[in-house]
């Protein structure tokens, strides 16, 4: 029996199986549902990679709780812009999906998402004194009106009593808090997206690696597939790609050879967070409590504590610890690096790495760290931890950016970019954090830059299923009210405050 895909002819390709792929597919049949789809995924299901829950923290990243969103300037002072895009972006997320909840496209949301409070905690003056700077330029703001700040613990204990629990009473520490967080299992959500995709006529392949993406001579794009079970092979032509295969998409954007790609590199940085499954402890701690990053550290690697829901049950994560492997993937080859060093990209990579060396010495460090330093870091946070109610297991990879600088030659850059060919006939996604949170106002940034010309006739349906689409809803109160308490009945987010333990 064969299983390679016989399809030959698509309108469009999307290469790999996350959340970004989903949702690009999902918009494109909401927006043209005749247009043909095939999406190929090299591995079994879809949303195994980073998109998995226990591939990453599983926030639903709005800025509430994430300093690194808001670091403090030189002279002490806080601008909120970069936090107040980063929650613009993920209210679009919850309207897109609330708008498939609504018209019963996917299931049930609790499902893939569940309100956890998001907090900042802090030890010692100098933090204490920058989160109370960062509150106040956040507070007056309509996305941020909710948030609270104190430096009492007995109102910390009310919020999140492990991290109080054994805490020196006379230790200075400051949190804030937003009730209105959530945690997201980007996992489900894949999956749910990816099954609506299926049952539309999308043809949805398992098991099959895009290889290789040429032009054609039509100027569309020939696919050489591969079918690892039982090494068939194929081809496939579309006349639109979009390459979303997580940290295997530099390589793929290389082989198309669009001038676009010219200059970026990767930086794979690998992680491993603490898992605790202990209903007691769990049942104690409702929050996702982000602290400081250490010196040198990257700004994904953030300590937290947080509250998980994967598949209907509740645990507790800490992490992430960082490390370091030359793949991409976390199932892909460790040879992914060195393959990845073009002439076009060796002089920025070199650039990072000699910009850097606090990030390497950083890397070494975090490598070599054994248990009991994990388990003491961890105790920062919960100081009465018992580490051995914690096991340790690996995250996703994660593929920095680097590219070209004029005056540097090249700059490591943290975050996401959308990648696209001048005609508009190849897309593709670069980077990590936020990226799940904000997949659905990248995924229309790419389909404005991809597809200009029928970008303006979809504005009607994007309002449509997103009301807030084109919209500050921070310069909006009352609308923004309107959307959240709209979304937040649609996608069965409870208030936080009434289900505290």
């Amino acid at each position: 029996m064969t299983f390679i895909s016989k399809t030959k002819h698509a309108d469009v390709v999307l290469i790999g199986g996350g959340i970004m792929s989903a949702t690009l597919g999902a918009f494109i049949k909401q927006l043209e549902p005749d247009w043909s789809i095939a999406l190929f995924e090299r591995l079994d299901e879809a949303g195994l990679e980073s998109s998995g829950p226990w591939n990453n923290a599983g926030t639903g990243h709005a800025a509430l709780c994430e300093l690194n969103y808001s670091p403090a300037a030189k002279d002490g002072s806080v601008d909120p812009s970069k936090a107040l895009h980063i929650n613009e972006q993920f209210q679009l997320s919850r309207q897109f999906w609330s708008h498939l909840v609504d018209e019963k496209l996917i299931g049930s949301p609790k499902g893939f998402i569940n309100t956890v409070p998001h907090m900042s905690f802090v030890i010692g003056d100098k933090h204490a004194d920058f989160l109370k700077t960062r509150y106040e330029a956040l507070k007056p703001n309509t996305l941020f009106r909710s948030m609270e700040y104190t430096e009492d613990q007995a109102q910390i204990a009310k919020w999140a009593p492990l991290i109080v629990k054994g805490r020196d009473p006379q230790q200075r520490v400051a949190a804030t808090r937003a009730a209105e967080g959530t945690d997201v299992d980007f996992g489900a959500l894949t999956r749910e997206l990816t099954g609506y995709l299926a049952k539309t006529g999308v043809e949805v392949n398992y098991g099959h690696e895009v290889t290789n993406v040429s032009r054609a001579s039509d100027g569309g794009w020939d696919l050489s597939l591969k079918y690892p079970a039982s090494g068939e092979r194929s081809r496939i032509h579309a006349k639109f790609v979009f390459v979303g295969a997580g940290g295997g998409a530099l390589h793929l954007l290389q082989a198309s050879g669009i001038p676009e790609s010219k200059g970026y590199g990767g930086f794979p940085v690998s992680g491993q967070f603490f898992r605790c499954t202990d209903e007691e402890t769990a049942a104690q701690h409702s929050a996702k409590v982000y602290g400081q990053a250490s010196v040198g550290a990257p700004p994904m690697s953030v300590p937290h504590l947080d509250t998980r829901y994967v598949d209907g049950k509740r645990s507790l994560l800490f992490g992430p610890y960082a490390g370091f492997s030359t793949n991409f993937l976390k199932t892909s080859s460790y040879l992914d690096l060195p393959l990845s060093i073009r002439p076009g990209n060796i002089i920025p990579m070199l650039a990072v790495a000699k910009d850097n060396m606090d990030l390497t010495a950083y890397l070494i460090k975090e490598v070599a760290k054994r248990h009991d330093a994990k388990v003491e870091s961890l105790r920062e946070y919960y100081p009465e931890a018992d580490g051995g109610k914690w096991e340790l297991i690996t995250a996703g990879q994660r593929v920095q950016i680097i590219k070209k600088h004029p005056q540097k030659g090249g700059v490591l850059q943290f975050g996401t970019e959308v990648i696209a060919a001048r005609d508009g006939s190849i897309g593709a996604l670069l980077g990590a954090s936020p990226g799940a949170s904000t997949a659905v106002p990248i995924m229309i940034e790419l389909l404005q830059k991809t597809f200009p010309k029928n970008f303006k006739g979809w504005q009607s349906k994007l309002k449509e299923m997103m009301p807030g689409y084109g919209v500050k809803l921070n310069d909006n109160p009352e609308l923004a009210a309107e959307i959240e308490a709209g979304t937040a009945k649609s996608l069965q987010l409870e208030n936080a405050d009434a289900t505290q333990h």
